[in-house]
């Protein structure tokens, strides 16, 4: 296996099994109060272990450190998906699936160890002051922060912060050399898990969905609406990278789709009794044509919609096997700002499948599983699928047959796009340099985009030249690429001038614009709609 190879499937897992870590909980009980973790009277062995490290050891330990290192080890031991979340990270996911958190709103990268804005969140406290894509944050109160090797969470902890405190930064501003100094005051900044929905043409939609939150239906729902009334006839929904979230918005989601009472989910556990979750309320896309969209990055209530739709033969599952977690967890807080994740049950599809993978007890090769499938090639060729064909179903109005066990298998598989990985290809992207250029390109030529009028427009009028992809290329070799790779520059070109286009677009019309260019050549995309068109 090559260097190139190697190197996506890491990126992947990476970020999947922060993704997956998220899970989904069951709605119910989970703000009761649970009691203490051990025993007050000190009776349990783990307590008296801790306790006796902390007063006889021969250095100094970190108490606490010790309980969460303990705690966390334990639910390790259980499944890959019974967690522990200290008070901090805790408060991080809360917000993120809450849909909102207090600071200054901001998207982020670091780029050669400088604080890069990606993009100022719309309606934002740093849109306001007149923050830009493309400025770097050079101090954070009258801190340097440049060239100190800072990393995500340093940023987090320092921009963060309750609503209405202030906080002073200097900026580097795109495209210049001056420096400006801002005082911004912190703000609710809500984060949305609908990425962009627009029309492809007069008939077709498409929504794009990065997680669950609790805002997740709703957005949904404004958006099909919208659709619908720019008739939408077809709909493809793009659930890929999507590790899922809360259940109640998975279902919500289906009874869209979904007629009459018919189950959309069942859970069962060992204390926990079958419960099903059916279609309740007369759906605004009960009758329309609809594909999803999954990968390997599909888990938890992208799997809950995808297999629901699938085994009641709703619609048409298009692209590779999503990531298979299967199982339901629990909150119960621990009494200090901390909490476990506990896996009380498993869900199932309307047609009785499991789609939770085998763990074995073994967390490491659980999620080392996504870059085995690099490795074995099955997002690269169908027949290299990794399932148990013994453990199969009948979709339950045509009877086709699908599986458990392993994931949802899609009806029509897409392999990985293979044009992204070669030398020049890696190279920009292990740098950022797609998003850098696009910044300081459009901060020099705005007036140029204020041409178009609509993302659409954009997307259907501006080209990439090859004047403008040789002035990336040049901008590549002087930016951390090596020349050895020159030669791929012309093979990348369609890629990457798509990429480009799409980062540009994103500049001017936010999510709408990147997604506006970029599904267009998008394989899964281009197959969702012939198979909506027939």
């Amino acid at each position: 296996m090559n260097f190139n190879k190697a190197f996506y499937p890491f990126i992947f897992s990476v970020i999947l099994a922060f993704g997956v870590f998220l899970g989904f909980k069951i709605q119910g009980n989970s703000n009761a109060k649970s009691k203490s973790f051990y025993n007050a009277a000190g009776n349990s062995k783990l307590e008296y272990l801790l306790r006796l490290i902390e007063a006889k050891y021969v250095d100094t330990v970190d108490a606490q450190s010790l309980y969460d290192d303990a705690i966390a080890k334990m639910l390790t031991d259980l499944d890959p998906h019974s967690v522990y979340l200290p008070p901090l990270e805790m408060k991080h996911e809360a917000e993120i699936m809450e849909g909102n958190f207090e600071g200054i709103g901001i998207e982020f990268s670091i780029q050669n160890d400088t604080i890069q804005v990606v993009t100022p969140i719309s309606g934002g406290p740093s849109e306001q002051v007149g923050i830009s894509a493309g400025d770097k944050i050079i101090k954070i109160n009258d801190t340097l922060v440049a060239g100190i090797k800072i990393s995500n969470d340093m940023v987090m902890k320092k921009l963060k912060g309750p609503k209405d405190t202030k906080v002073k930064v200097t900026m580097l501003k795109s495209g210049t050399r001056k420096m400006v100094k801002y005082t911004i005051k912190r703000d609710k900044i809500p984060l949305y898990s609908l990425d962009a929905g627009f029309m492809l043409d007069k008939t077709t939609g498409y929504i794009k969905i990065n997680r669950f939150s609790k805002t997740t239906y709703a957005e949904f729902y404004e958006k099909l609406e919208a659709l619908t009334k720019q008739g939408m006839q077809k709909l493809i929904l793009d659930l890929r990278q999507n590790p899922g979230g809360f259940m109640d918005q998975a279902t919500a989601m289906a009874d869209e789709f979904i007629d009459g009472s018919k189950t959309i989910v069942y859970t069962e556990g060992r204390t926990f009794p079958k419960t099903y979750d059916k279609a309740k309320t007369p759906g605004m896309f009960e009758q329309g044509k609809l594909a999803i969209l999954i990968d390997e990055g599909s888990a938890s209530a992208s799997e809950i919609v995808s297999g629901a739709v699938q085994d009641w033969d709703r619609g048409i599952i298009i692209g590779r096997r999503s990531f298979g977690k299967g199982l339901v967890q629990q909150e119960y807080d621990l009494g200090d700002g901390s909490s476990v994740r506990l896996t009380i049950a498993k869900y199932f599809t309307p047609s009785g499948r499991s789609i939770q993978r085998p763990y074995d007890h073994n967390v490491e090769n659980y999620y080392s599983d996504i870059s085995k499938r690099y490795k074995d090639g099955e997002v690269f060729h169908q027949d290299s699928i990794k399932q148990d064909k013994k453990i199969t179903y009948k979709t339950l109005i045509k009877g086709r047959t699908v599986y458990g066990g392993g994931g949802i298998t899609p009806d029509i598989y897409i392999p990985i796009d293979t044009s992204m990985l070669n030398p020049f290809v890696n190279a920009v992207y292990e740098n950022n340099l797609l998003q850098e250029f696009a910044y300081n390109y459009y901060a020099g030529n705005k007036t140029n985009f204020s041409t178009y009028k609509s993302a659409a427009s954009f997307n259907q009028q501006f080209n990439i030249s090859q004047e403008l992809y040789a002035q990336f290329v040049q901008y590549c070799m002087a930016h951390g690429v090596n020349k050895d790779v020159a030669a791929y520059t012309e093979k990348s070109k369609a890629f990457l001038s798509n990429k480009l286009k799409a980062f540009l677009g994103k500049q001017a019309w936010k999510n709408d614009g990147f997604y506006e260019v970029i599904v267009q050549d998008d394989k899964m995309v281009q197959r969702a709609r012939l198979e909506l068109s027939k």
